[in-house]
């Protein structure tokens, strides 16, 4: 008897590399499956000594994320205190991707299932994803065990065959911490953040940020940013001073080190300049010492180290230099990239790794030479248990990586460095006196490279000094007191900023790069060069703020109390329900607390901060008190009525002025008209844009509404959108005369038609027989009318007649090409009641038919 296995991937080239690595001579079918984006590679195999047939396919990350229930997203009628109570729903990641049923499908008839997921914390929390999906469309096993967990750090073929041979069972404990973490940090950040939000755009116009985040991590990430710039403003110089010594021997000049380093006294530093140019004193040698010295060689490579090394070394960013990395691990020429520990366990092939790299044309010739002379032990370091350190699997060069070959470079010759010697070196000291003043000056001869040979930030260079006896004596060149201050404390690197995170616990190795960039694009620091991080006028606010409310809002303590509970969870030591209880318990108590003393923050901005009045520019008219509305141009734009104190949302995208002072027919607002850079633009009203009055409220800001009687009169519906995926709508821009054009109500795809040779364009209420698109009245110039025998009217098709459909081209790059005839109805806007064949069909089922006829002409 024949069993199936279906074994999951997390991602969808880790499933090829899975079949082509298990697949007895790599031989095995690929189809498609549900999931447009994960095939299903399927051979014939043994597992555990039954013949089993093998889907081998895969996720694209979570299957679902946490959120709340939609009637909890409404910002305008929900109070945020009530969302750390709020229920939780797991909803679809990506939709689009139809994973769920991906999965329900594939485990038809399948006794088995093998999870590959990443061996993490949230690897396993998608094994549990996974689980929900396939265990209740599987067939049974009996009484032997169903659902197994590969356990593996790389994708090399042997690892893979060696992991495949040594299943375990998936970690509930660990899935859980992910499900903790990810409910506290939804609770209580959606809470702060939808606070503040609204709080502070509504009083202030130049925050120039759209969101005034709080989270538990990114906040005490960024305090840590804060702490050093308050530690530089606050610093004062101070002088100090130096004896500084020159001697020449040998027609070198040499400089020495006074023994006492520096004074902070002048007078004293005086005092000491007398005494060593007392009597025309000279330099004698009052010591010669020589030692044997070393460097030692670097500690295996973990996450936050590697993150370190690519910020200092490469000048890459930590969420670059990540994604760098998981691309190569993903290609197979990593190790797994999320790692805590920095010691390689006593069964890891270190000889096969570095034999891996000995036909490589940089360093091949080192690393045959390193198998020659026999490795030496990495140094021993910290097993956190999850995940060997970063190595390279197997040799690449600069054409096979591009770009990413430089962080590949980088590991691989610190991989090297740590199975080489330490770099030995002789140090010569030679100390004077002169006056009874001591002074010295210090040499090395490097006897052995070890590692520095690969490693290119380790060189180690010779500093020759000439010889010296004991006794003898060198005439002075120059005696001068040296004045320096003393300087403030550079911003914080990407690399520091790393260190203290990993000291404090906040984040973990997968998280700390999505946290620093979260603080960048949250416009609360800005890179500057060197990769340092210099807060801003609002980063620096919010903490002051935060400070002076309630100061565990911000410091690590609070966040490090969080992850080490969650850390209880997955270890098995805590119960989910009360852990995640106590923390919302506790920050619900801080929240009400911060929003009872949120104005000795506001304090704050207001020193520094316009307000919206100050920022803004009169526009339009309000229709509820006829007072001019402002706008502010700068992100987030909005527009808001002083004198009806409110704000109403608007696009974030394109300039605005008054639309021909027309007013919307059901509030009386004035229109506003928006024009984008692609030279999209429409009318809006900001009452109907903020609040509007048909369709779900979610959809607010995506698109303008086509039952709107402002867009059926100056925007009206034409045909349903050529672009990929888009369920909008063509409209007619009334506005766009002489160069008319079609725009969608949702992307940016546009069609310009009839060139400058349309005079007029108007879209009637006559559908087309054929494909149910609006039928549009099209009067053309006299001279210019490409209708035969120099007729200047017509009313057609722009996808069914040939005229009209020679006369339209896509803006986007997208062909518009005519339908073919005999292939169906296309989708379409008519109403019931309208002229054609769908006569009784809805709109959305036109829009559904057109689409799909559309979809069928691009193919």
């Amino acid at each position: 008897m024949v069993v199936s296995v279906l074994m999951v991937a997390e991602k969808p080239s880790i499933a090829q590399t899975l079949a082509d690595a298990l697949s007895p001579n790599r031989k095995y079918s690929t189809r498609s499956g549900v999931s447009p984006a994960c095939k299903v590679h399927e051979y014939e195999g043994d597992f555990y000594g039954q013949r089993a047939w093998f889907k081998v396919t895969s996720c694209a990350g979570h299957v679902y994320s946490i959120d709340f229930p939609p009637e909890y997203n409404n910002w305008d009628r929900v109070e945020p205190l009530t969302l750390f109570g709020a229920p939780t729903v797991k909803m679809e990641a990506n939709p689009k991707l139809r994973m769920p049923k991906h999965f329900q499908t594939e485990a038809k008839g399948c006794s088995y299932l093998v999870l590959w997921l990443d061996c993490d914390r949230e690897g396993e929390n998608i094994c549990y994803e996974v689980m929900d999906n396939a265990l209740p469309n599987m067939s049974s096993a009996g009484r032997q065990q169903q659902v197994w967990r590969a356990q593996f750090s790389s994708l090399a073929p042997v690892d893979l065959k060696r992991a495949m041979a040594n299943l375990g069972s998936p970690n509930k404990d660990m899935s859980d911490s992910v499900d903790a973490r990810a409910e506290m940090d939804l609770k209580l950040g959606c809470a702060f953040t939808r606070f503040q939000t609204k709080y502070f755009q509504g009083k202030y116009g130049d925050l120039d940020t759209n969101l005034v985040s709080y989270g538990p991590c990114q906040t005490p990430t960024l305090w840590f940013c804060v702490r050093r710039s308050d530690e530089i403003n606050a610093f004062q110089p101070e002088s100090y001073y130096t004896i500084d010594i020159q001697l020449s021997k040998g027609g070198k000049d040499l400089a020495l080190q006074w023994d006492r380093g520096q004074v902070f006294d002048m007078p004293v530093a005086s005092l000491f300049m007398n005494v060593v140019q007392e009597d025309q004193a000279k330099a004698v040698v009052t010591d010669v010492t020589q030692k044997e010295d070393r460097m030692a060689r670097p500690q295996a490579l973990n996450t936050v180290a590697m993150l370190k090394m690519a910020s200092t070394r490469l000048g890459l960013g930590p969420q670059q230099a990540m994604h760098m990395a998981e691309r190569l691990y993903l290609d197979g020429y990593l190790t797994y990239p999320r790692t805590e520990t920095n010691t390689y366990p006593k069964n890891f092939d270190l000889q096969g790794a570095v034999r891996a790299q000995t036909g490589h044309p940089a360093w091949g010739s080192y690393s045959n030479d390193l198998l020659s002379w026999g490795l030496s032990r990495p140094r021993e370091g910290v097993d956190m248990g999850d995940h060997p350190p970063i190595t390279p699997v197997r040799a690449a060069t600069e054409g096979q990586l591009g770009d990413a070959y430089r962080l590949y470079d980088m590991i691989t010759r610190h991989f090297l460095a740590t199975v080489s010697g330490d770099c030995k070196f002789m140090r010569t000291r030679v100390h004077f006196d002169i006056n009874h003043e001591g002074f010295s000056i210090s040499g090395r001869k490097v006897i052995d490279p070890g590692f520095t040979a690969i490693q290119r930030s380790g060189e180690m260079e010779d500093v020759v000094i000439p010889d010296f006896a004991k006794g003898e004596t060198v005439e002075i060149k120059k005696v001068s007191m040296g004045s320096h201050k003393t300087r403030a404390p550079p911003y914080l690197s990407e690399s520091d900023l790393l260190s203290l995170m990993e000291k404090h616990g906040i984040g973990t190795d997968a998280s700390m790069a999505t946290h620093i960039n979260n603080i960048c694009e949250r416009n609360y620091v800005k890179l500057a060069e060197g990769r340092r991080l210099i807060p801003t006028q609002l980063g620096i606010a919010l903490v002051h703020g935060y400070q002076m409310v309630d100061n565990e809002l911000v410091i690590p303590k609070v966040r490090a109390n969080m992850e080490y509970n969650c850390t209880l969870v997955a270890e098995g030591k805590a119960e989910i329900l009360p852990v995640v209880q106590h923390c919302l318990r506790l920050f619900r108590e801080k929240f009400i607390y911060y929003v009872k003393n949120v104005d000795l923050v506001d304090q704050l901005f207001e020193t520094i901060f316009k307000s919206l009045e100050a920022a803004g520019r009169p526009l339009s008219r309000c229709g509820d008190c006829q007072r001019y509305l402002s706008v502010v141009d700068r992100k987030p734009v909005r527009m808001f009525c002083k004198t009806c104190n409110r704000i109403f949302k608007m696009p974030q995208n394109g300039q605005m002025k008054l639309y021909k002072e027309l007013k919307c027919p059901l509030d009386n607002f004035e229109l506003v008209f928006v024009s984008n850079k692609v030279g999209k633009s429409y009318p809006i009203c900001p009452m109907c844009y903020d609040d509007p009055p048909f369709g779900a409220r979610e959809e607010q800001g995506k698109h303008w509404n086509l039952d709107h009687p402002i867009y059926k009169k100056y925007r009206p519906a034409v045909m349903s959108c050529i672009a990929d995926n888009c369920p909008g709508t063509l409209c007619l821009d009334v506005d766009s005369g002489p160069k008319w054009q079609i725009d969608c109500n949702i992307c940016l795809q546009q069609l310009s038609i009839f060139e400058d040779k349309a005079h007029k364009i108007k879209a009637t209420t006559d559908f087309c027989d054929e494909c149910s698109s609006v039928l549009l009245d099209v009067v053309f110039n006299k001279g210019k009318s490409p209708l035969p025998d120099g007729a200047t009217e017509r009313k057609a098709c722009l996808v069914c007649d040939e005229v009209f459909n020679a006369q339209t081209v896509s803006k986007t790059g997208k062909n518009f090409v005519r339908r073919s005839p005999g292939k169906g109805k296309g989708k379409g806007k008519g109403k019931k009641g309208g002229k054609g064949k769908n006569k009784g069909m809805s709109e959305e089922d036109k829009a559904e038919q057109r689409g799909r006829e559309l979809a069928r002409q691009k193919k």
